[in-house]
């Protein structure tokens, strides 16, 4: 058998053996499968937003000014008389859109960024891409965020342009780590030998053993992604075509004061069950995958 043959049934095997046992440990953590079946929920909900099942009159006055709970209107109406739980269910959709944009995005530059930077660690590349990631954690992400959507001239994309631009370092912090580790390994030095190019020993060889980091990360910048758009869209640089439960919160200001906390509450405790529900499942897939604890 080939050097090239060796190195690929190697990677293959560890790779098998590393995810089969993980999936084993997680399923005996009942506080992961749990979380996970909220966070499915959640995104049957989003579906179904997507598809047209409902939600799709989230926009339209079809009610009284902030009518009670009751079974037409389950979670009551707003201010000018639209349905808060046909509202809260888009929002769902909403949180799920930027977060899953965000969370790939952000993943997949930190994976090429940090795997480049680390197997060109000491050289300029590697020196190019810290001076960056240095650059872009000093500017404060609010700043970031207006002066993207000014520049974009309020395109409904500059949030996540944003959160990308800046989620994406800790990751390829994480990876350039990994990756300089291993390099010096012998399946990367088997590959040298036979003449592998350098591209294909960083996306072929070294980065798909990084999958498990990467995955966590994305599960951390899918939350980091969700919490940072109710912030924006609260300050109103966040959605602008759309309904979130930032935006919701934000109108509640006034009904706050007037005695009215449905929209408030609303919001508020669907954001707090899927950020808790995936935090919970990111733990949960963390352990699993720690290489020193799966068994």
């Amino acid at each position: 058998m080939s050097a090239r043959a060796e190195v690929a049934v190697s990677v293959g095997a560890h790779g098998d053996s590393l995810w089969s046992k993980a999936l084993r440990k997680f399923r005996r953590d009942r506080v992961g499968m749990w979380s996970l079946a909220v966070v499915l929920a959640y995104a049957v909900v989003a579906l179904g937003v997507v598809l047209g099942l409902w939600a799709g009159d989230w926009a339209d006055v079809s009610g009284p000014k902030w009518a009670p709970v009751s079974g037409e209107y389950w979670f009551g109406t707003n201010i000018i008389g639209q349905d808060i739980f046909a509202r809260s269910l888009y929002s769902t959709r909403t949180a799920f859109e930027v977060g899953l944009v965000v969370a790939l995005g952000a993943t997949a530059l930190g994976a090429v960024l940090g795997s480049t930077a680390g197997f060109f660690s000491g050289s300029w590349i590697d020196e190019v891409i810290i001076w960056l990631m240095g650059v872009l954690d000093s500017v404060p992400f609010i700043l970031l965020v207006a002066a993207i959507s000014y520049t974009l001239q309020g395109s409904p994309w500059a949030m996540h342009i944003a959160m990308i631009a800046t989620f994406w370092i800790g990751t390829a912090r994480l990876i350039r780590g990994e990756v300089i580790k291993l390099k010096s390994l012998e399946y990367v030095e088997a590959a040298h030998a036979i003449g592998v190019s350098r591209f294909m020993i960083i996306f072929r060889h070294i980065l798909p053993n990084t999958f498990h980091i990467l995955l966590v990360q994305a599960t951390l910048s899918f939350v980091a992604a969700i919490k940072s758009e109710v912030i924006l869209s609260f300050l109103g640089l966040g959605v602008k075509d759309g309904m979130s439960w930032g935006l919701m919160i934000s109108e509640s200001t006034f009904e706050v004061l007037a005695g009215f906390f449905n929209n408030f509450i609303a919001a508020s405790v669907l954001m707090f069950g899927l950020v808790m529900a995936f935090n919970m499942f990111s733990d949960a897939l963390q352990d699993a995958l720690d290489p020193r604890t799966v068994k």
